[in-house]
Order: C-alpha cells, then sequence, then structure tokens
C-alpha cells in the first residue's frame, strides 16, 4: 500500500492525526475500537443531517481551540457537501460564544483548510 504525500498543511495534519489513532488502536484496541462506534453511532444520518452534524462539531472544535478537530471538521464539511458560505455562517455562531479565539481559528485555520481540502 502507498501513502500518498500530503500536499499542504491540512492533509499533513489529517495524517498525523489517523497515525496516531492507528497507534493508539494498537496500544488500547479495546478502547478504540469503543471510542470508534461511540462516534460513528453520533455522526449517522438522523434528524440532523450528516453534513449538520459536522457543522456542530467544527463550531464545538473551534470553541474548544482544538487545531486537529477544526481541520477534520473543516473536511468533513466539504465531504458532506457543505459550502464555504456555511461553514463561515457556522464559524460565526461559534464567534458568538467563543469571541476572539473563535474568530483568530476562523480567519486563519479554518481560511486555510478550506482552501487546502476544496482543491
Amino acid at each position: 500500500m502507498t501513502i500518498q504525500e500530503p500536499r499542504n498543511p491540512s492533509e499533513a495534519a489529517i495524517l498525523d492525526y489517523k497515525e496516531g489513532l492507528g497507534i493508539f488502536l494498537e496500544k488500547m484496541p479495546e478502547l478504540a475500537k469503543r471510542y470508534n462506534a461511540f462516534t460513528e453511532e453520533c455522526f449517522k444520518e438522523g434528524a440532523l443531517s450528516k453534513k449538520e452534524k459536522q457543522l456542530v462539531a467544527l463550531g464545538i472544535s473551534l470553541f474548544a481551540q482544538d487545531e486537529y478537530c477544526i481541520i477534520y471538521h473543516v473536511k468533513g464539511c466539504l465531504d458532506h457537501g457543505a459550502t464555504e458560505q456555511e461553514i463561515l455562517e457556522a464559524v460565526g455562531v461559534t464567534a458568538a460564544f467563543g469571541g476572539g479565539a473563535t474568530m483568530s481559528q476562523a480567519v486563519t485555520l479554518v481560511q486555510e483548510a478550506i482552501e487546502d481540502l476544496s482543491s
């Protein structure tokens, strides 16, 4: 299996996360399997669409200042059909609660990830 080199910082961060998750799975297999099953259940299509759930997760990630999750959920939003406008509106709602810290991530990391992962 050939591992593709990341083309940009956003892809590199996602690769780092996935590699770390793989190592954790080896060291703590039962915990990792249960966590993965739980999150898969949380993100299944339901009353909220997968896109809406990714937008919520992005907002929480921004509020928590979790850079890996911010990038991961920007990708999730894009993968599930969210537009840049929808992402930025979710950022705006989050900024109403998170203030300047959220906006600093929005005007840097979120915009960079949208650009990196949309191409």
